[in-house]
């Protein structure tokens, strides 16, 4: 390969080391070519220098585009996108969970508070589970089994905006859409599983639950019979089994929810509209 040929004219001076390989091998000079020596292919000084030229804004004009690879290097690959796509998510999903706290209650079934509390403004998500027993991964029957009960309640954990909807919002939400004053019971249904109970996370929460208990002790003509929540440090949360999470979206029509929930959903928007979500909202999140 020739390495430094040079282009001589009065005005330009082109190193053929700045041709790229394709271009020095089409030219082919022969071997015995000097440094200095022109093309010289019979051609005056006046069709050299049109050559030379010629040449140069050739050169100039090669120079100044893009090759494939630099086409390459500034335009993402498909991969790429997608790895910067999931990157933004997991990003976002991490953000909107820092801001969210978490709160869990036991206030009779959790068919019942799961429906009322997922229609609050501000709740992101509700679960039902079992909390507060001495049984590990409990299963619904066991927990329901009057002869060997494990001592667990029937709760929901709720992940809520503190910015949109105060732990406070929330215990009034709950004692006002359950009967705190019955020890263990709800309605007709009975059991330990039943009681009325917040489980608390942090100790503001503690603190919170405890200054409203007793706001309720304070104003006798609240409630006829005293009420027997219990607060309780939160302990192991157990998911409850599938068929009861989303249970009253998934079965409207069952006797038993229809013998409930939609009283204590009409209890919620009377007390608590301007917290109610709107029905776009609350379908979104089943």
């Amino acid at each position: 390969m020739v390495v430094a040929h040079s282009i001589n004219t009065n005005r330009i001076r082109i190193s053929l080391s700045e041709i790229p390989v394709s271009i020095a091998y089409r030219v082919r000079l022969p071997s015995h070519t000097t440094t200095n020596t022109l093309f010289n292919f019979g051609w005056g000084p006046f069709q050299m220098k049109i050559f030379s030229t010629i040449m140069f804004f050739g050169l100039l004009s090669i120079g100044c585009s893009s090759s494939p690879a630099q086409n390459v290097q500034t335009q993402p690959t498909q991969s790429s996108k997608t790895m910067a796509q999931t990157t933004q998510a997991k990003a976002a999903a991490k953000a909107k969970e820092v801001k969210l706290e978490t709160a869990t209650f036991a206030g009779g079934c959790f068919w019942c508070t799961e429906a009322v509390f997922q229609a609050l403004e501000g709740v992101d998500s509700v679960l039902p589970g079992y909390m507060g027993g001495h049984v590990k991964n409990p299963t619904y029957e066991q927990v329901c089994d009057v002869n060997n009960p494990t001592g667990h309640a029937e709760v929901i954990q709720i992940k809520f905006d503190p910015a949109k909807v105060s732990f406070e919002d929330l215990l009034f939400v709950f004692f006002k859409t359950h009967d705190p004053t019955t020890l263990n019971k709800q309605g007709y249904d009975e059991g330990t599983q039943y009681r009325s109970a917040i489980f608390y996370h942090t100790e503001k929460q503690k603190q919170t639950a405890e200054s409203i208990l007793k706001k309720i002790d304070d104003a006798p003509d609240l409630y006829i019979d005293p009420v027997v929540t219990e607060i309780t440090a939160a302990s192991t949360m157990y998911v409850a089994e599938d068929y009861h999470i989303n249970y009253f979206a998934k079965n409207p029509n069952s006797q038993y929810c229809q013998a409930r929930i939609p009283g204590k959903i009409a209890k919620l928007k009377k007390l608590f509209g301007d917290k109610v979500k709107t029905q776009s909202q609350s379908t979104t999140k089943k």
